[in-house]
């Protein structure tokens, strides 16, 4: 590197010096980065500390914390925002991209990332068309779902006996449903009490038709047959609650038929359009929700009369009918007189018949009785007495055929004896097995390969090798000498065949 020429040093005098040095006169120090942030900090929320904004919701995101992330925006300019848990819980409407909303809130610094943010404390729709628009919106959302389908809308009961009504309880909305009730036709109410509009309205009036849905049957009280959900008159702003998601969503899924009975005639919510029954007024829901007693009372008076007369005009026509046929049937007398004629002859040929008879059995028992002469049963009972002489049992013959038996059944057990397969092993000879086979032969033995010789006291295995032995051969095995066959001596006997 070669020394820095003069021109080179007159560049870095002054404010170009290389390394930071006090000057005579400087009186403001060095500032660190986050003191700065922090000045700026405590600046933009001294200045900004009560600002409303109004833009449209993009990029809205909610934490698994409950807080609210989103942005605001307008033709020109965007600034990031946040709404923490406690003053997102108090929104009156569900926000989401696109809604154009007024915002109440004070002007921060974020120092991580030098981005400056309102932290909203309230935000409200910015006047009736963005109210409208959001309506529409979360309409053609839960349309799309099928929450609005006719097709799965249900008919209301006739008469129910049980009516859940969820409504508040110190309006004139329920005493008008129960004065219009007791009119009508008197039958038992369930109030659910709510709050109808405000905060958490849309959450009780939910909880409320879910609840009613939920009751069994068989439970402490009467689970109703039908529910009306009444509200009286309003702005869009207090009717609001019964446009809420949450709402629609339960009475959708209600299982007891409801009546949606929300505001004047004029008004439409979107729980008007997800419940079975729409009804202009509350007044109007009590009245399709019963009939009139007197006309049920009236209606049922006209029904026996014309019962009655059904009953007595069948009747009637019956009777004119049994009459014609019974003149065209036959008198009793007609009836029978033929069985009367037919009763006469079988009575006179009943006692001809019977003295007939009689003199047909005494000639019988006249012939019989001649046959019976003693001298014949005596012959008989000689005969019988014959034939049972020669049927008594003799001791002698009884004996002999005892004696016979018994021989016989002496020659079979000696020879049972004899044929015993385990008796020449008693006397030194042995039994070739193979498996369950006897081994009679050479080549069956060599066959079989491994063979079992059974001998009085036990069984042993053996394998069969080499050629067969020659009887006075030379053999290939180490033996003893057979000793020499000595001639039979007449003291000697022969002996014993193995099977004898």
């Amino acid at each position: 590197m070669t020394p820095m020429s003069p021109e080179y040093d007159a560049e870095f005098d002054g404010s170009g010096r290389l390394l930071a040095e006090e000057r005579a006169g400087d009186n403001a120090p060095p500032l660190s980065v986050s003191e700065l942030s922090a000045r700026l900090k405590r600046t933009v929320e001294d200045r900004f500390g009560h600002v409303r904004l109004r833009g449209e919701i993009s990029g809205f995101k909610r934490a698994a914390s409950g807080h609210l992330y989103l942005c605001l925006k307008d033709d020109n300019a965007v600034i990031d925002g946040v709404m923490w848990k406690g003053g997102a819980a108090r929104l009156a409407f569900a926000a989401q991209d696109g809604v154009e909303v007024i915002a109440t809130g004070k002007l921060t610094t974020y120092p991580g990332r030098s981005k400056y943010q309102i932290v909203i404390d309230r935000m409200e729709l910015a006047g009736e068309g963005a109210l409208m628009a959001l309506l529409e919106k979360l309409k053609a959302k839960l349309a799309a779902e099928g929450l609005f389908d006719p097709a799965r809308k249900r008919r209301l009961p006739f008469l129910p006996r049980t009516i859940g009504v969820v409504t508040s309880p110190t309006g004139a909305v329920i005493r008008d449903i129960l004065h219009r009730l007791a009119d009508r036709c008197p039958t038992n109410v369930l109030l659910w009490p709510v709050l109808v509009q405000g905060e958490g309205a849309a959450a009780q009036v939910a909880r409320a038709v879910r609840g009613f849905s939920a009751m069994p049957a068989d439970g402490p009280l009467p689970r109703p047959d039908l529910v009306i959900v009444a509200r009286g008159g309003g702005s869009i702003e207090d009717l609001w609650s019964f446009n809420e998601e949450i709402v629609v969503r339960a009475v959708a899924e209600c299982t007891i038929p409801t009546i949606s009975a929300v505001g004047h005639e004029t008004d439409t919510t979107l729980c008007d359009h997800a419940a079975d029954m729409r009804a202009p007024t509350p007044t109007a829901a009590a009245e399709m929700a019963v009939p009139v007693r007197a006309e049920l009372v009236a209606m049922l008076k006209e029904q026996g009369l014309r019962m009655d007369r059904s009953v007595r005009r069948g009747a009637a026509q019956a009777r004119e009918r049994l009459e014609m046929q019974a003149r065209l049937m036959p008198t009793p007398d007609t009836l029978l007189a033929p069985q009367r004629q037919r009763l006469d002859q079988l009575s006179d040929a009943l006692a001809g018949g019977l003295r007939h008879r009689v003199a047909e059995a005494r000639a019988h028992l006249g012939q019989a009785g001649g046959a019976l002469r003693p001298a014949l049963l005596r012959q008989a009972l000689g005969r019988a007495r014959e034939r049972v002489e020669r049927l008594q049992l003799r001791p002698d013959y009884l004996a002999r055929v005892h004696a016979d038996r018994a021989t016989a059944f002496d020659r079979l057990s000696r020879l049972f004896v004899s044929l015993d397969p385990d008796r020449p092993l008693q006397r030194g000879f042995a039994r070739v097995m193979a498996g369950e086979h006897v081994v009679k032969g050479v080549a069956d033995a060599r066959a079989a390969g491994q063979v079992v010789l059974h001998f009085r006291d036990g069984a042993v295995g053996a394998t069969v090798e080499g050629a067969p032995l020659e009887p006075d051969g030379p053999t290939g095995l180490s033996s003893p000498q057979r000793p020499a066959r000595k001639p039979r001596g007449e003291g000697e006997t022969r002996q014993q065949d193995l099977f004898s």
